[in-house]
């Protein structure tokens, strides 16, 4: 299959769509690949259409978890020193998240330093070295047409408030869902702080090929303190 046919395929799965990332931290209660797996299957059994998951052990967990057919987006997350990006930063990093079963794989598309290589030569190789699909993690429009440039499949506004130069917002960026859908032709994926049902409509609303939503369905902790916040004024 092309890789035209394998983003025609992905958009015609989750267009229009929820995808629900599945992760835990190791310091959270719900950490394991086993209970991300149970999550994916729970997320899929209440309507989401695609998996977002970080790592290789969750991926390939998730992915035995949910069969061959469910769009399935992985990342992996490695801190490293001198710079702030951690989503897949290497090629490297990028082929072990092909090798655990991904669809596509997100990489951080900041115009921040990288540990490796710049986003456009970690797009090539990717393209040149896997099967996947790549999605885009960006903050900025500049950022956006940059990476579809570059040649990213798709785009996700991930990182938008997580930059030192975007807006940090206590919800998500729906403007920068609207403007990078309005202006450039590239599938762009809402993502970030989505907390409740009315924004991801928004976000589709806005011009969203689909949004991805993570803590407000799969982080107890966190939809536990919102109503606290909330009962303590």
């Amino acid at each position: 299959m092309s890789r035209t046919e394998k983003l025609d395929n992905f958009l015609t799965k989750v267009s229009g769509q929820l995808i629900v990332s599945c992760q835990a931290t190791p310091e959270e209660a719900l950490f394991g690949s086993d209970i991300m797996a149970k999550m994916a299957i729970s997320a899929l059994r209440g309507g989401a259409k695609g998996i977002r998951a970080n790592s290789p052990v969750d991926v390939r967990a998730i992915r035995d978890a949910i069969g061959p057919d469910v769009p399935l987006i992985g990342l992996y997350k490695v801190v490293f020193p001198g710079t702030p990006v951690i989503i897949t930063a290497t090629i490297g990093h990028a082929l072990a998240i092909a090798e655990a079963g991904a669809d596509v794989i997100a990489i951080d598309a900041t115009f921040r330093v990288h540990p490796e290589d710049d986003v456009p030569e970690l797009i090539r190789k990717i393209h040149e070295q896997t099967d996947c699909l790549v999605m885009a993690d960006i903050s900025s429009f500049e950022e956006a047409e940059a990476a579809m440039i570059a040649g990213a499949d798709v785009v996700s506004t991930t990182l938008s408030g997580y930059t030192d130069y975007t807006p940090q917002l206590e919800g998500p960026d729906i403007e920068l869902v609207r403007e990078t859908s309005s202006r450039l032709p590239i599938p762009v994926f809402a993502e970030g702080r989505y907390h409740f049902p009315h924004q991801v409509k928004q976000a589709l609303e806005y011009g969203a090929t689909g949004v991805v939503v993570g803590g407000a369905v799969t982080r107890p902790k966190e939809i536990t303190e919102r109503f606290v916040k909330v009962i303590q004024g």
